[in-house]
């Protein structure tokens, strides 16, 4: 395969399936090599940019631990800090950070900025959120679900609720692309877009389905993993209301995961009890929703490794 060094990643659609499969084992091998207390140093010397608009929890956490436990100089900068957008265009901080860093992380809210960042910078830049994409989440989505079942191929998995956010496009793809059989179940009026799912058939490489359902009657019972959301995404706090009455039908109960006796449950946090899922699914036996927090970071690592070489 090809390497991906100098290479962004800001979608997955943009990568092949065997890049995918580089990505994922690369994480379980930097995984390891954490549960043995190893710590390579192979970030020495290099600098990182972490360009926040949005706030975050694992995003940050797995950023800044992946590459300074490695020897590397994580640098947060949120939209208070820095003119990005603001006195001085897009282009040009790409360009200034490009000239004083190895590396740029950008999480926000429009993915055209990302794709600027990585146009002007020169060096790879890494997408950890933007209102269309969340690449580095379904990494650790993929990984997890690879954990649990022993491979990804034919698989069964299942979204449910808000099917046209960020999280749900970016799952469908990962999940195409690894040859599994992705089941999205949601709202009419939040159904994926066409265009991403016609884009997504028309990959001739990508070995997987997605097919799309309006009620949670068709949950198939071999699934092997269910999946949620938020109801609210950051920056739609006004539709608060309308949101609630159009996912409600769609909350994953005990009833639900019983629907499909052998899935794991799945939530990219932060979650909202009692609203996208009961208490009692999130913090219940079914549940590995800690274990995959904990890869993202390890997937952040492996995407910052091969971007820069270091592999």
């Amino acid at each position: 395969m090809k390497s991906l060094e100098g290479r962004s990643l800001l979608a997955l659609m943009d990568f092949t399936p065997e890049e995918i499969r580089y990505l994922l084992d690369l994480a379980h091998r930097v995984k390891q090599e954490q549960a043995t207390a190893e710590r390579p140093q192979r970030f020495r010397g290099r600098t990182l940019a972490m360009l926040f608009e949005k706030r975050s929890t694992r995003t940050r956490a797995a950023f800044e631990t992946a590459f300074g436990e490695e020897g590397g100089h994580p640098v947060f900068l949120s939209s208070a800090d820095i003119q990005l957008g603001a006195k001085e265009t897009i282009e040009d901080t790409a360009r200034v950070l490009g000239r004083m860093f190895d590396i740029i992380e950008f999480r926000g809210f429009c993915h055209k900025t990302v794709e600027k960042l990585a146009r002007h910078a020169g060096v790879p830049v890494v997408n950890g959120l933007t209102d269309q994409w969340h690449p580095t989440q379904a990494l650790a989505d993929l990984l997890t679900i690879e954990e649990h079942t022993g491979a990804l191929e034919g698989v069964v998995s299942v979204y449910c609720g808000d099917g046209r956010n960020n999280v749900s496009n970016s799952l469908l793809v990962g999940a195409a692309a690894m040859g599994m059989h992705h089941h999205v179940i949601c709202p009419r009026a939040l159904a994926p877009d066409p265009d991403l799912l016609a884009a997504v058939a028309a990959r001739q490489d990508f070995p997987g389905t997605v097919t799309v359902h309006t009620d949670l009657e068709s949950l198939p019972p071999e699934a092997r993993v269910i999946y949620t959301d938020v109801w609210v995404s950051m920056g739609e706090e006004g539709q608060e209301a309308e949101r609630k009455a159009l996912l409600s039908p769609f909350q994953v109960t005990d009833q639900v995961m019983a629907q499909a006796p052998e899935a794991i449950f799945l939530h990219c946090l932060p979650a909202v009890r009692g609203n996208e899922m009961t208490a009692t699914v999130i913090d219940g036996p079914a549940s590995r929703v800690w274990d995959q927090a904990e890869n993202r970071k390890h997937t952040i690592k492996a995407v910052m490794l091969a971007s820069l070489g270091l592999a």
